[in-house]
């Protein structure tokens, strides 16, 4: 099989297309013939060698495969395995790069079968590739907080594809949205759902005090700023903050203000089958929107990296194996 692999840490260029022995289904697992996997940050950190502690911990030897989400075709099905799926149905997953599997850069995967559900309906593979990670981040965002219909949430990195996610999430239970936008994702953010736009960037709490002088219930920090989004927050509120892989946290509760700070690490819905199908769900009822920005075949991940690295991309970036 062709898989995108890292055999020493640097930029772009250090990513290789090669020729790989395909893995096979155990018990418990399924295989995916991967049509589509997406680009994400926590590729970058695999690339750049930022997380090699954690990938040394999982006893995963070099070369090392980046990807975190895949959408493509069930293709085996090892014994023993209980899952509701069959051969030839088109499937998304959650991939987690430091376990056995590897990662999603590969024409096929295999995954515990609970990592995986059926594609949504009417979605190409590209589309279906983007919720999983980036979906159950945010979802497990919103579980941490564990807010109730009518409170207020403020959302930080909006237009980015977790922010994106959590304000379209937070919409579908009820809550009321402050998200931050540039000038030029106003428009997009207020598509996606959000109530109310401040501008992003330094200060950014501040401006959402400005709009709910009490203070609004929760933050979810996609943009990670950090302290920057405390004065938003209600005494007593909470803030949401993504952990990147290797790199999981404890919560912690402000000193003086009682605002509890709560660990976000997507590994902790790896199979959390019933939170993918969830989103499954509403993606087909049209209530979380798959944003592609852009596709690449997998000769050129190194060029999709270098996209990333640019910035501003809108939706996600997706390697093709096709």
């Amino acid at each position: 099989m062709r898989a995108v692999v890292v055999t020493e840490y640097g930029g772009p260029e250090v990513l290789r297309l090669v020729e790989a022995e395909a893995p096979h289904a155990g018990a418990g697992k399924v295989r995916i013939r991967v049509h589509a996997a997406t680009v994400n940050p926590a590729d970058v950190l695999l690339r750049i060698g930022d997380i090699d502690e954690a990938l040394r911990a999982s006893g995963l030897a070099a070369p090392y495969r980046p990807g975190m989400e895949v959408a493509g075709i069930i293709d085996e099905i090892g014994p023993d395995t209980g899952t509701t799926l069959r051969i030839g149905e088109r499937v998304m997953a959650i991939v987690i790069p430091v376990a056995d599997s590897g990662g999603a850069y590969a024409e096929y995967v295999v995954v515990d079968a609970d990592q995986v559900v059926a594609a949504p309906a009417g979605s190409s593979h590209a589309e279906a590739a983007t919720v999983p990670m980036n979906g159950l981040t945010a979802r497990r965002a919103l579980d941490v907080l564990d807010l109730s219909p009518g409170d207020t949430l403020g959302v930080t990195g909006a237009a980015g594809a977790v922010g994106g996610y959590v304000v379209q999430l937070a919409k579908a239970g009820g809550l009321r949205v402050v998200a931050d936008a540039s000038p030029a994702d106003e428009q997009l953010v207020t598509a996606l759902g959000a109530d109310q736009v401040v501008t992003r960037g330094t200060a950014v709490g501040e401006r959402i005090r400005q709009l709910h002088p009490d203070g609004v219930s929760a933050v979810v920090d996609a943009a990670l700023q950090g302290d920057e989004v405390l004065p938003a927050v209600t005494d007593g509120g909470r803030v949401a903050i993504v952990r990147r892989p290797g790199e999981r946290g404890t919560s912690t509760m402000h000193p003086t203000r009682g605002i509890q700070i709560r660990d976000v690490w997507v590994p902790d819905y790896t199979h959390a089958t019933d939170k993918l199908d969830s989103l499954r769900v509403l993606a087909e009822q049209g209530r979380i929107t798959l944003r592609v920005a852009r596709t690449f075949p997998a000769a050129d991940a190194a060029a999709a990296h270098r996209a990333l690295e640019r910035g501003g991309v809108r939706g996600r970036l997706v390697i093709v194996f096709d």
